[in-house]
């Protein structure tokens, strides 16, 4: 029997719920980063009912088995990067802050940290109490290479309601004083740029805008977990944050371009953009 043995590949764990519908959730962590070329590694925090109509329902991970699956996976299979995305609670996220500490993940560390604030629904809701966005800004975020709200996070998290790029600037500022090395701050839910969608990074000192184009579609669930672990693949692969983000931008591009209906609600986007149709190639 022949054998082949391969070069292992960047090594990225997502800290993430569960999604049923498959659109977003570690199910997109894992799409988006094989996409990417990375070897995806899981530690579930929640697992959720859902479908492409909405979440029904949430049950937490147990806070100190979340710990456990960093911690193991760390100890032997090594890490280049880490990205998280919901954490269902502040016990968790505490949970998460500690393992991280144990592991060598986030600033100062080897290991560098992606910080994705899941904290709002779809449609803006408040998904998480109000003791787990404490927990965010005080465990998490000054151990994070790079925050990447979208702004319905942005005002739950330091009030700011944005609605133009003025406020999209005042917004990086404040988080940013939570002490993570970078902000981004996402500009797809400013429904005041017609044409165009504008994230903005910030590093404490200066700004860099990255524009992209706005599509026409309802089809985007699931963008904001492909977009960041577009950039913990990039961080993974020995990329700067800013071209990380720049990587992790024009990934997310595409894949809303390629987005597609799922269900009666909204649709995922897609990494299928990214991957070579080799079963077009019919079967030797």
């Amino acid at each position: 029997m022949e054998r082949t043995v391969g070069a292992t590949p960047p090594r990225v764990l997502t800290i993430a719920g569960t999604d049923s519908g498959g659109g977003a959730g570690a199910a997109a962590d894992l799409r988006a980063m094989a996409a990417c070329g990375v070897h995806c590694c899981v530690a579930v925090t929640a697992v959720t009912v859902q479908n492409s109509l909405g979440v029904s329902g949430v049950h937490p991970v147990p806070p100190e088995t979340v710990a456990a699956q960093i911690e193991t996976v760390a100890a032997d299979i090594g890490l280049d990067a880490v990205k998280t995305g919901m954490l269902a609670s502040a016990a968790i996220i505490e949970a998460v802050a500690g393992a991280c500490d144990r592991s060598g993940i986030g600033v100062g560390r080897p290991t560098p940290l992606v910080v994705d604030p899941v904290a709002a629904s779809t449609y803006g809701d408040q998904l998480l109490p109000d003791d787990a966005l404490d927990a965010f800004r005080a465990l998490l975020f000054p151990r994070a290479t790079l925050i990447t709200p979208n702004l319905d996070e942005v005002r739950l998290l330091v009030g700011v309601d944005v609605h133009d790029r003025a406020a999209q600037y005042d917004a990086a500022v404040l988080l940013h004083r939570f002490g993570s090395r970078y902000v981004l701050v996402k500009g797809g839910h400013l429904r005041e740029d017609l044409d165009s969608c504008v994230d903005l990074l910030y590093d404490g000192r200066t700004f860099v805008e990255l524009p992209g184009p706005r599509f026409d579609t309802g089809d985007t669930h699931g963008s904001g977990d492909n977009m960041a672990s577009a950039i913990a693949s990039g961080l993974a692969r020995g990329l700067s944050v800013p071209e990380a983000v720049a990587l992790g931008k024009r990934y997310v591009v595409e894949a809303v371009r390629h987005s597609y209906p799922l269900g009666a609600g909204h649709g995922p986007v897609s990494p299928l953009w990214a991957v070579r149709p080799w079963w077009e190639d019919g079967v030797p």
